[in-house]
């Protein structure tokens, strides 16, 4: 999180951002209520796999990897900020869940899936997803205080180091086998690319890397973020472009131009939040700029009511005219975070225009938490989850718990 705001607060700033705080503080609180009341499955253990829209649960919807790291990040960080025990029960029932039903006793890591009893389905492994479980385990680590929860983490990280990383050319690759082996389909999901290496996978294990570092500041896993970040520098930002490159083979050679606009912005200050932790001021100052060029770039993606588009295909001039919740989240952080960088009062602005749409199209004021998105008039994108093995409490409860941190430190 960064602290070098370059400027005083006007007395409207600061009105604007005590109503702010109030408000995502307020939002935090109905999101994590939301994943209390209607997400535990007291079933079959753990969390439910599948509930659409009007809180109706799939009973037998297989149980994401992902969707149990991020509940597990998510009230393990919500503790860390505010300690009420119920979150500190939940982020625990996750712990417990992904102990006994996604980790691989036998080859190490964590499975992709498992069904709706918590047997195995799909046992790759994902780096992601591996990723996603050291972020969380991280967290989990500073509420719990378990000496085990921190070497599970590290134990993790040398795993993902070991039979993950490109020992040649740098970089993770995508996914394997169970038990580690070369795997065909890579793919996250259905619409990406079936490439090596790709950007969303580097940005999440940066991120892991950099919650761990906080907890185990080892010389070791400071040199990984230092070549993480360097791959962003040398491989993912198009300086020209101000976007981020999404897919690339295992020579680092393009295979996307697809603008990902959740991802740029999001990238901006998950970078700075990493060059920052492990104190490198070089890259600090690098990040810094690139944050702004980035920023720019994203506003490109804006609609007139403050919302930001999901994706742009340069090819066909075809703007993708969704506005999905997680792309809301990381514009309200990222944008923030351009104008603690430089100052300059219309990032503050864009925030706040972000926020003001969130609340008047994403926020489901009658069942609860975020829709996943709207499309181009308005309306509800349809058939999309409410929770799911890619609708976490992650993205919103992240960005309420970064601007609340950061408004916090103004004061």
């Amino acid at each position: 999180m960064t602290n070098n705001t370059l400027h005083s607060l006007n007395a409207i700033s600061k009105d604007q951002l005590a109503t702010l705080s109030n408000e995502l503080t307020d939002e935090l609180k109905n999101i994590l209520n939301y994943w209390l009341n209607h997400t535990v499955d007291e079933v079959n253990g753990g969390f439910w796999g599948k509930i659409d829209n009007g809180n109706q649960v799939t009973p037998d919807a297989a149980k994401g990897s992902v969707l149990n790291a991020r509940i597990l990040w998510s009230f393990s960080a919500a503790y860390n900020q505010n300690p009420d025990e119920a979150y500190l029960h939940a982020a625990t029932r996750a712990y417990d869940y992904i102990k006994v039903c996604f980790v691989d006793d036998e080859f190490g890591g964590v499975y992709w899936s498992v069904n709706y009893k918590g047997d195995k389905l799909d046992t790759k492994k994902q780096v992601y997803a591996n990723a996603f479980t050291i972020y969380a385990l991280s967290e989990y680590y500073m509420a719990s205080k378990l000496e085990t929860v921190k070497e599970e983490a590290i134990g993790l990280y040398r795993l993902l180091v070991d039979k993950s990383y490109d020992q040649d050319k740098t970089g993770y690759f995508e996914a394997f086998t169970c038990d580690w082996q070369p795997l065909g389909d890579l793919r996250l999901s259905a619409k990406d690319a079936n490439e090596k290496k790709t950007m969303n996978t580097h940005l999440h294990v940066l991120e892991a890397y950099t919650n761990l570092y906080r907890i185990w500041p080892d010389g070791e896993l400071k040199q990984q973020i230092e070549v993480l970040i360097n791959n962003f520098f040398d491989h993912f930002i198009d300086a020209e472009a101000g976007h981020l490159v999404l897919f690339f083979d295992e020579d680092w050679n393009r295979r996307s131009d697809t603008v990902s606009y959740g991802h740029d912005i999001e990238a901006t200050w998950l970078l700075l939040e990493a060059a920052e932790t492990i104190g490198n001021q070089e890259m600090i100052a690098k990040v810094k700029a690139i944050c702004i060029a980035i920023a720019e770039a994203t506003i490109q993606g804006l609609d007139t009511d403050g919302g930001l588009w999901y994706e742009y295909e340069p090819a066909g001039n075809h703007l993708i005219k969704e506005k999905h919740w997680w792309v809301q989240a990381e514009a309200i952080v990222g944008f923030y975070n351009a104008w603690q960088v430089n100052g300059n009062d219309k990032y503050l602005q864009l925030t706040l225009d972000n926020w003001a749409f969130v609340k008047d199209k994403i926020l489901d004021k009658q069942n609860g938490e975020w829709f996943w998105g709207v499309r181009d008039d308005g309306s509800i994108m349809p058939g999309e989850d409410k929770a799911g093995l890619w609708k976490c409490p992650y993205h919103n409860s992240r960005a309420c718990i970064e601007i609340i941190n950061r408004i916090k430190i103004l004061k």
